[in-house]
């Protein structure tokens, strides 16, 4: 347990007086202060200054009768709808209209635009006014009165949701954050985990490091180091983003998904933390045995290229999972029991849906022992990497060694 200690406290003064670990920190830090004082700072510039009124754009409208003009500036508040009597396309090329519609009838309409941009919603929002009016005008001719054929037009359906399991929508944001944080930190400190034991193995610095402490000791050591750096990075950039939301709270409160993402329940925040960590660890240990066989750094992007498409093949399928809506499906129920894919599967489907706790317990449990077994025979492969240099040894020689050691 000593040398557990010396190791994790030599680590970790490592990853804390790295410029580049640091700089990261801070610099993430500073510009997530001047996105949550974006609003403020606008406000005020915009406060100090008087704001010039912007022209709008100006809409071509050929009708017959002028109280369409009237329904469409209402429906377009973002452009200058004019009537206009003759040729469009002229006005449209000269650059003295963004676009015109000349309607044959309530019916039937031509829409003229220069460029039509891939967001141009401009014709699906026509079709629901000339709908509208059509049957309004269907209506009176009917026999109704125009009183009468407004409030049937214009009649409000209410409704409540009555929710019994998640929200989906809410959730997806926290979901969405944790696995891309999860995604990041993995890929990093799993790869400066790798490099650094490479590192220490080049130098011969391992073989001597090996005979004074025990080799559990110095990747577990090794691994809770860049886990704890790891944990203290997010802790400090998205503690930096709460505190700076809390100050600017009443500046957001328009921005629902920004709002809802620093109102995480705690009970899936501590769901979060655990698979977050436990999910880490076995990965971090996988990438400290992987870099242990490799004798050069050159060696380090090709030796750990299983692990990383791993990961990135359980990142992918929670992903498409999540964009489809259905995180019950087959593929991730499985994928919530495996341990490489448990952290983001597991976390996905609680955060998403109603899952069982009993189903929670066996994959936490899983976990705990998947990464404590990858810890002990991972750090059978870093002993046993300490001699192996030149050919990357093959998978059932590291077997045979581990079982004899």
């Amino acid at each position: 347990m000593k040398q557990f200690g010396k190791i994790l406290k030599f680590e970790l003064k490592n990853y804390m007086t790295n410029k580049v670990f640091v700089g990261v920190t801070v610099f993430l830090m500073a510009l997530l202060v001047v996105v949550m004082f974006f609003p403020r700072i606008t406000e005020s510039i915009d406060s100090g200054e008087e704001v010039a009124t912007e022209d709008r754009e100006v809409m071509l409208l050929v009708a017959e009768h002028p109280e369409i003009q009237t329904a469409f500036a209402g429906a377009f508040p973002e452009y200058d709808v004019r009537l206009f009597e003759g040729d469009v396309s002229a006005e449209i090329t000269a650059g003295k209209a963004e676009c015109a519609f000349v309607l044959d009838g309530l019916t039937s309409y031509r829409y003229y635009v220069n460029n039509l941009s891939m967001y141009d919603m401009n014709t699906e929002i026509a079709d629901e006014v000339l709908q509208g009016l059509y049957r309004m005008s269907a209506m009176v001719g009917s026999g109704m009165s125009l009183e009468e054929a407004g409030a049937i037009l214009n009649t409000t359906i209410t409704h409540e949701v009555q929710m019994l399991g998640k929200d989906q929508m809410q959730n997806y944001f926290y979901t969405y954050i944790m696995i891309m944080a999860l995604y990041m930190v993995i890929l990093l400190y799993g790869q400066m985990v790798a490099t650094n034991v490479a590192t220490e193995k080049s130098s011969r610095a391992m073989e001597l490091l090996i005979t004074s402490a025990k080799p559990v000791s110095m990747m577990f050591g090794k691994v809770l180091a860049s886990c704890i750096a790891g944990l203290t990075q997010l802790v400090a950039v998205f503690g930096t983003a709460f505190v700076c939301f809390q100050a600017n709270k009443s500046y957001w409160d328009e921005s629902g998904i920004v709002a809802s993402l620093f109102d995480i329940p705690l009970e899936l925040l501590v769901y979060m933390l655990i698979f977050f960590v436990l999910g880490f660890l076995i990965y971090a240990f996988l990438f400290g045995a992987v870099g242990s066989t490799a004798s050069k750094l050159e060696d380090i992007n090709t030796s750990v290229m299983p692990i990383t498409l791993l990961f990135i093949i359980g990142f992918f399928v929670v992903l498409f999972s999540m964009t489809s809506g259905n995180v019950d499906n087959l593929v991730m129920k499985i994928c919530s029991f495996v341990p490489f894919t448990s952290p983001m599967a597991m976390f996905t489907r609680i955060a998403m849906s109603t899952v069982p706790f009993w189903e929670i317990a066996v994959s936490i449990g899983i976990l705990i022992a998947s990464a404590v077994g990858v810890g002990v025979i991972s750090a059978k492969i870093y002993r046993i990497g300490v001699l192996l240099y030149g050919t990357p040894p093959k998978i059932g020689n590291l077997l045979k060694a581990i079982r004899k050691a």
